[in-house]
């Protein structure tokens, strides 16, 4: 196999590195925040509220049960929006209409080009295992897209590309895991192989079903995810927004629970921040 070329960003330097702290804000659904190493990264931007539709393609819509913890137009300075995947609980009409379009979206091959088709024209594609470094004045970060699949073998072909994402700070060293919609599939177990020592993961959750069909995990399947990725630190997200999500939180929690992990898990409600210290150069996130 070829190896995959490393694509580069560079963007406008900032202010200085500061230091090992770092945090993780719950905007709801997919929708975070993530404050490192002087980045500011925004994941799957879902700003639609209560009572709105999204559409998930074939027809097929869902409802939002919730409401963003802030709005749009209050999101801070963003440096790149990381996306798992085009649909539209993820990256919805309003953001298509309001986001900036000079805005780097680090995301699939796929959803790149018809981002770009929408003007975005900064879009960057990755296949999977390719890798893009970003760098900020003196801080870089180099985001990998990770195995994932949105649902069974013959079901995910009619759905969008999806990828999770590792993203390998420099300094101090962070490697922080975002499962992107998926289930647990086989090729899942290869990520813990090619990129031990997880400091921290974003779990995509739900027990998404449609038609039936189970298309991202429900709670016993983000337990295994844990078992099979073994991060240091977990915090579930996408988990009760839509009425296409079927699997409480309440149900992770207890298979958690049962499976012994709680000291690994953090739990949060939208609006609520996680900040984590990296306080030693070779890594872990505390």
């Amino acid at each position: 196999m070829k190896p995959i070329p490393t694509k580069r960003l560079v963007l406008p330097p900032g202010p200085e590195n500061p230091g090992g702290a770092g945090s993780i804000f719950f905007v709801g659904t997919a929708t975070v925040l993530l404050r490192y190493a002087g980045f500011t990264i925004l994941t799957d931007p879902n700003f639609l509220h209560a009572g709105d539709h999204v559409h998930l393609g074939y027809g097929l819509t869902s409802e939002r049960k919730t409401n963003p913890a802030i709005d749009l137009a209050d999101l801070p300075p963003v440096d790149l929006v990381l996306l798992s995947h085009l649909h539209e609980d993820h990256f919805d009409r309003r953001v298509a209409r309001e986001l900036d379009r000079s805005l780097p979206i680090v995301t699939t091959e796929q959803a790149a080009a018809s981002l770009r088709g929408m003007g975005f024209g900064r879009a960057e594609g990755l296949d999977r295992w390719g890798s893009i470094v970003v760098e900020k004045g003196a801080s870089r970060v180099r985001i990998t897209a990770m195995p994932a699949r949105h649902g069974p073998p013959v079901v995910s072909r009619f759905l969008p590309d999806t990828m999770g994402s590792m993203l390998d700070f420099e300094s101090p060293a962070l490697r922080l895991y975002i499962s992107g919609d998926t289930l647990v599939h086989e090729d899942l177990r290869a990520i813990p192989r090619r990129y031990p020592g997880i400091d921290l993961a974003l779990v995509h959750l739900g027990g998404t079903r449609i038609l039936g069909v189970l298309v991202t995990m429900d709670a016993a399947q983000g337990v295994e995810a844990l078992q099979i990725l073994d991060p240091r630190k977990a915090i579930p997200i996408h988990y009760d927004d839509y009425t296409v999500f079927r699997s409480p939180l309440e149900d992770f929690v207890k298979a958690v629970r049962e499976a012994g992990l709680e000291d690994r898990v953090v739990y949060l409600a939208r609006g609520e921040t996680f900040t984590f210290d990296v306080k030693e150069p070779g890594r872990r996130a505390a």
